[in-house]
């Protein structure tokens, strides 16, 4: 099967695979769309299997990134990049300055951040050799780590869900959190200060004992998570965590996180929908981190500092743009997920026509 006969191709605007033999690197950067503006999505690393692997996640991730940024109604397209290789023992400068070089070569089409196994300080090597690394402090537009960015936004979005699934506030509900990195730990601090109870999981022993003692949260094994008695499940660690096994097992009736392509396939997406659970889509709830991003990819372009209100103010659209996909779910009779396809998709297909007028 070639590239464009892929199902996760999906018109992908570019697809660039970058070798540089004395770094080591192999990285795939995939440009889905640049119709609202710059394609602009973190930067991955992995240990994948095969390059097929990786092609596939930077396909759907890409897309997915596409769809989040209209969603948050940001003037920026789709894009994302990952990098092949263990991100605990493969690490170097010179790594991520070939990464940088690589995104540079692109002209303006993509902007890196971070993501999965990459740090702002991953990235400053990168920045030495490109300006289209977003993330990072030391100039007038910083926006830092947008991890807490994002956490605030899911926060929000599972507090809205908690409301319209058991009208109630988060005060003694259980939220099952599936991944407590960079994004979930903050998470779970803002879960915990609203008074949830929290059961968490995570194959970082470290990460686990520091919320567990910030928090009080229980800890379990990664696979038992699936079975806690937990009214929010809140996935938090890679894709395809609600997948046909998975989702027999919850007890809960919301599945509200912050991983990017939660839903295994879209048939699973219909049949929680069938069994009364209420899912928030993953690109809507979790664009608080592209939000900051795009606050300060707009102050290098423009020269100017970093705008906090700005950031508030999208923040605050994108939870009235949650409750208006929930509202059409209710109202149609549909999967949140495709209702939020469908919103996505017509934002995007008009910004292209807008483009192409011009």
């Amino acid at each position: 099967m070639t590239l464009f006969d892929s199902p996760d191709f999906a018109n992908h605007e570019g697809v660039h695979a970058v070798f540089d033999e004395k770094s080591g690197l192999k990285t795939i950067i995939a440009v889905h769309s640049t119709a609202r503006g710059p394609a602009a999505g973190g930067c991955r690393m992995w240990p994948y299997a095969s390059a097929e692997q990786a092609l596939t996640d930077a396909l759907r991730l890409s897309q997915g990134m596409s769809y989040k940024n209209a969603m948050a109604d940001l003037p920026l397209g789709g894009g994302k990049s990952v990098i092949i290789g263990n991100s605990r023992t493969d690490k170097t400068p010179a790594l991520f300055e070939a990464f940088g070089r690589a995104v540079d070569g692109l002209g303006g089409q993509y902007w890196t951040a971070e993501d999965v196994g990459v740090s702002p300080g991953d990235l400053a090597h990168a920045s030495r050799v490109t300006k289209y690394v977003a993330g990072l402090e030391g100039h007038p537009a910083a926006s830092g780590d947008p991890s807490p960015v994002t956490a605030e936004g899911v926060f929000r979005g599972v507090r809205l869900c908690v409301e319209r699934a058991y009208d109630r506030d988060l005060t003694g509900v259980t939220v099952a959190i599936q991944g407590v990195g960079h994004v979930g730990a903050y998470l779970a601090e803002k879960l915990h200060a609203a008074g949830a109870k929290l059961v968490i999981t995570d194959v970082n022993e470290q990460a686990l004992a520091a919320v567990a003692a910030k928090t009080g949260a229980q800890i379990v094994a990664p696979d038992a998570i699936f079975d806690v008695e937990a009214e929010v499940f809140a996935p938090c660690a890679l894709g395809g965590a609600v997948n046909l096994q998975s989702l027999s097992r919850l007890k809960g009736r919301v599945i509200a996180g912050a991983a990017n392509n939660q839903l295994a396939t879209p048939e699973v997406g219909r049949l929680l929908f069938d069994k009364g659970l209420l899912y928030a889509p993953d690109y809507v709830i979790n664009g608080g981190g592209i939000i900051n991003v795009a606050a300060e990819i707009i102050g290098i372009e423009n020269g100017t500092a970093f705008d906090a209100d700005w950031v508030n103010a999208k923040l605050d659209r994108l939870a009235l743009t949650l409750a208006e996909v929930l509202d059409r779910s209710a109202a149609e009779k549909r999967p949140t997920h495709e209702v939020a396809d469908e919103m996505a998709k017509a934002r995007i297909a008009d910004a292209t026509r807008v483009k192409a007028a011009a």
